[in-house]
C-alpha cells in the first residue's frame, strides 16, 4: 500500500488523537511524586545524583528492597524539547517491586542542545548509574526516549564498552527511529537538525551491536507513523546480529502505552526483565 503525508505535523501528533490528553501531564506528575515520596520515606531513593556538567544532568535512582537482581535505565520522551525525570518516576515501579534497581535521568533540552548531545548525555547518565548498581543492565525508554535508548546499542554508541557489554535487552516504546521526517515538520524549529544529523542520529540508518535483545513495543491505536517507526527498525536489523521483535500492545495509545512499567507482572514488565 502506498501513503503519501502531506501534514508531517499531524503524521507525529498525538495529544489531538487521545481523549482527554490534557490531563496526562498532571496525573503523570502526581503519581511520580507520590512514588518518590514513598521510596525516599523507605530510604530506597537517591536523588539528583550529578552525572554531567548542566543543572539538568541529574538522574534519580529508585532501589528495591532486598538484593537487587539488575539495572532498569527508564529514558524520558517529549520530542527532546519537553519533561524531565521527575514526571515518570512511577515507572520504576514494577521493576523494584521485582527486585531490580531503576534509574530515571533527566538531560538538557532541544533548542538549548543538539539531539546529538542529548544522546551523548544519556551515554553519560547510563555510565554513571552502572557505576552504582552491578548486574545486568536493561534500557527502556518511549518515543524520544525509544530512540535514545536504541541508539546506546548502535554500533557508534556513546557508552563505555564495558557498561554497553552489560546490556542484553532494550524495549524501545513508541520509538522514532528514522529521524529524517522530522525534518519536515514545525518541531524541527526546535530540533534545529539537518538532515546530516538525522542521518547521523537515526538508529534505523546505523547498526547495532551483537548480543543485545530489542523488542518495538507500540500502542496498537498510536498514530500510523509510530507503528511504521517501530516495524521499520525491526525490518532493518533484522539479520545484524540482533534477536528483534514487535509488539503491538492492544488498545493502546501513545500515552497509556507506557502504564505497564507500574505494574510488576504486566507484559510490557515482563518482557523488559524475564
Amino acid at each position: 500500500m502506498n501513503v503519501m503525508i502531506e501534514d508531517w505535523d499531524d503524521a507525529y501528533a498525538n495529544g489531538a488523537y487521545i481523549e482527554g490528553s490534557a490531563a496526562y501531564p498532571e496525573k503523570w506528575a502526581a503519581e511520580a511524586l507520590q512514588f518518590r515520596q514513598l521510596m525516599t520515606q523507605k530510604q530506597l531513593a537517591d536523588l539528583d545524583v550529578v552525572y554531567g556538567n548542566s543543572e539538568r544532568q541529574r538522574l534519580d535512582l529508585f532501589r528495591p528492597e532486598g538484593s537487587i537482581s539488575g539495572l532498569v535505565v527508564f529514558i524520558h520522551g517529549g520530542y527532546w524539547r519537553a519533561f524531565d525525570k521527575s514526571c515518570w518516576s512511577h515507572l520504576a515501579s514494577g521493576a523494584t517491586r521485582r527486585g531490580w534497581a531503576v534509574a530515571l535521568p533527566s538531560y538538557d533540552l532541544v533548542p538549548a542542545v543538539s539531539i546529538s548531545e542529548i544522546t551523548h548525555q544519556v551515554g553519560l547518565a547510563i555510565n554513571k548509574a552502572a557505576s552504582l548498581t552491578a548486574g545486568p543492565i536493561r534500557l527502556t525508554g518511549h518515543s524520544a526516549g525509544g530512540h535514545l535508548v536504541t541508539r546506546m546499542i548502535c554500533r557508534d554508541s556513546p557508552l563505555a564498552p564495558d557498561v554497553r557489554q552489560r546490556i542484553d535487552r532494550v524495549i524501545s516504546i513508541s520509538g522514532l527511529h528514522d529521524l529524517r521526517p522530522l525534518l519536515n515538520t514545525k518541531m524541527n524549529a526546535d530540533f534545529q537538525m539537518t538532515e546530516t544529523e538525522a542521518v547521523a542520529e537515526s538508529p534505523a540508518l546505523n547498526q547495532p551491536v551483537p548480543s543485545v535483545e530489542l523488542v518495538c513495543w507500540v500502542g496498537a491505536e498510536e498514530r500510523p507513523e509510530f507503528i511504521r517507526q517501530s516495524e521499520l527498525l525491526a525490518n532493518i536489523w533484522a539479520g545484524l546480529g540482533i534477536k528483534i521483535s514487535v509488539h503491538q500492545a492492544k488498545d493502546q495509545h501513545h500515552f497509556n502505552v507506557i502504564d505497564g512499567l507500574i505494574d510488576s507482572q504486566s507484559a510490557l514488565t515482563c518482557t523488559l526483565l524475564d
